[in-house]
């Protein structure tokens, strides 16, 4: 099977099954739209249809706008048809990560270069939403709550061990977010040692959310860290 195929089928079967804490809602775009079969068919067809060695990057879950709609890491409807060439019909949907994270890989060479070297998912690669205050559904992390995290360990350690099986070239492993996320994960590869090392940088929302005016300077970081681990 190619990288690409090996993908397809992990989340053809992505499916939690277990409890929740009350209030907490499952997230599965796989399951959720039929359309997403077919974008990330193409996605990954396109960009991963070879049996080359990548490296894995792992953010934090699935957002309502980005990877919670169209099955792709980072990637919402827009960067989806003006970077990938791939039309989503059924929403159209901005997440500010995902203009960090496409400005960062047009920095880097753009699509096609980037994707034959690195493989995007999520240390939780299913998402969860919680109805706030206001009444409306918002994100929420599998860290936001110790109970959900115990929860959901099982499940995200699976998930990780089964993505390890595609080629992944795990002497390094990218952590995206430099609080939480990377110390669940530090935590988890001290229990496990799935990686050699990991390397954490700033999520990109945080940087959109609060360090806009350096966003140059991160990119430029990502692109130090990243390209080290090249040979």
């Amino acid at each position: 099977m190619t990288f690409g195929e090996n993908i397809l089928a992990f989340n053809r079967q992505l499916k939690y099954t277990g409890p929740l804490p009350a209030g907490i809602r499952i997230m599965n775009p796989f399951h959720d739209n039929k359309e997403v079969g077919c974008i990330t068919q193409k996605f990954y067809s396109r960009y991963y249809n070879d049996q080359n060695k990548r490296k894995l990057i792992l953010g934090i879950n699935p957002g309502r706008f980005g990877a919670g709609l169209t099955g792709i890491s980072f990637t919402d409807t827009v960067r989806l048809k003006e970077k990938c060439g791939i039309v989503f019909e059924s929403f159209r949907s901005v997440e500010t990560s995902s203009v960090f994270f496409y400005e960062m890989i047009d920095a880097y060479g753009g699509v096609e270069a980037f994707y034959k070297e690195f493989y995007v998912s999520a240390v939780c690669p299913l998402g969860f939403t919680v109805t706030n205050s206001r009444g409306k559904q918002v994100n929420y992390n599998y860290y936001d709550s110790r109970h959900l995290q115990q929860l959901v360990y099982p499940f995200i350690t699976e998930c990780i061990e089964k993505q390890l099986l595609f080629n992944i070239d795990t002497s390094v492993c990218y952590c995206l977010g430099t609080g939480k996320n990377e110390k669940f994960l530090r935590q988890l590869n001290d229990e496990k040692r799935y990686f050699g090392t990991i390397i954490a940088l700033e999520h990109p929302r945080y940087i959109m959310q609060y360090k806009l005016n350096a966003k140059s300077l991160y990119i430029e970081k990502y692109l130090e860290s990243l390209r080290k681990s090249i040979i």
